[in-house]
C-alpha cells in the first residue's frame, strides 16, 4: 500500500523508519536519504504525507524512496510489513522504531484498549521488527536505533502506561544490544523537548510547555534536525558504540 518504485536502484544502505510521515520521523527519513539511503518511509493513518515525501525524495534520486503502511498494534500486520520491507529494496540496513503514540492514561482511568496501543506502538512491534530484520542486519553489519523518551527512567504525571513502554524499549535496546552483537549495534535517542504532542491533552497549554522549558537547561526547545543528526552519527560514524541512550534534550534530563 502506498507509493512504490518499479526498478529500485542499485545496492545502497537501506533504512526503515516507523511513523516517517512526519515530524521526528520525517527528520530522520530526509536527513539518512540526503546522505546516500534509500530509505522505506512507514505510516499508519498519513499515508497522504508519506507519498507525498517518497515523492519528493525519488525527484531528488529516482527509485529511492518507498512507502509501506500498517497498523502497528496489529502484530499480522507488522509481520507482512517486515515481509515487503524486505522485499522492496532487498534488505535492510538500518531499523529505526520510531513510531510512537503518546497520551495521559491516570490510573483511575486507565484501560486495556490503551495499554495495548501504548505497548504495542512503542515496544511491541519494535521487538518484532527486530526480529523479523535481525538476520538482514546481522549479514549487512546493521544497526537498530530506539527512539526512547527521557521518561523512560523518569515518571512523568500521569503517564504511567506510556512511561512503562518507553522502559520497556530502553530495556530491550540494552539486551538487544548483547544478543545481536557482534554483527548489529543497538542504540536508542531519548528526545526531551523537540516538538509539542499534536493531539489535545498533556503539554498542549502554553502554560504547560513554558514550565518545561524554564526546567531545561537550555532554556529553548529542540528541533527534529537535532534527532536526525544523532541518528545519521550512530548509523554512521559510531562503530564502536552499542547499548547505549543518548539524550537529546537541552539538559532537560537533568532536572526532572
Amino acid at each position: 500500500f502506498g507509493f512504490f518504485m518499479t526498478e529500485p536502484q542499485a545496492y545502497s544502505r537501506v533504512a526503515f523508519v516507523t511513523g516517517g510521515a512526519a515530524r521526528i520521523g520525517k527528520a530522520i527519513v530526509e536527513t539518512l536519504h540526503s546522505n546516500g539511503f534509500n530509505v522505506i518511509i512507514h505510516c499508519n493513518k498519513s499515508v497522504d504525507k508519506a507519498n507525498a515525501l517518497a515523492e519528493q525524495l525519488n525527484s531528488k534520486q529516482a527509485n529511492s524512496a518507498a512507502v509501506l503502511q500498517a497498523e502497528l498494534t496489529d502484530l499480522s500486520k507488522v509481520a507482512l510489513l517486515a515481509e515487503q520491507a524486505l522485499d522492496t529494496f532487498g534488505g535492510i540496513d538500518i531499523l529505526v522504531n520510531n513510531a510512537s503514540s503518546f497520551y495521559p492514561t491516570p490510573l483511575a482511568e486507565a484501560n486495556v484498549q490503551q495499554w495495548n496501543e501504548l505497548f504495542g506502538s512503542n515496544v511491541q512491534a519494535a521487538y518484532f521488527l527486530c526480529q523479523a530484520f535481525a538476520p538482514s542486519l546481522s549479514e549487512r553489519e546493521g544497526c537498530i536505533l530506539n527512539i526512547t523518551d527521557i521518561h523512560a527512567e523518569k515518571p512523568f504525571p500521569e503517564h504511567s502506561i506510556y512511561g512503562m513502554a518507553k522502559a520497556a524499549l530502553l530495556m530491550m535496546n540494552k539486551a538487544l544490544a548483547q544478543e545481536l552483537a557482534p554483527a548489529v549495534r543497538v542504540n536508542a535517542i531519548a528526545p526531551g523537548a523537540i516538538l509539542w504532542p499534536s493531539t489535545e491533552g498533556t503539554l498542549t497549554d502554553a502554560d504547560e510547555q513554558n514550565t518545561v522549558l524554564d526546567r531545561t537547561p537550555l532554556k529553548r526547545m529542540g528541533e527534529p534536525a537535532d534527532i536526525a543528526k544523532t541518528a545519521l552519527f550512530l548509523a554512521t560514524q559510531a562503530p564502536y558504540i552499542t547499548g547505549q541512550v543518548i539524550n537529546v534534550d537541552g539538559g532537560r534530563s537533568l532536572t526532572v
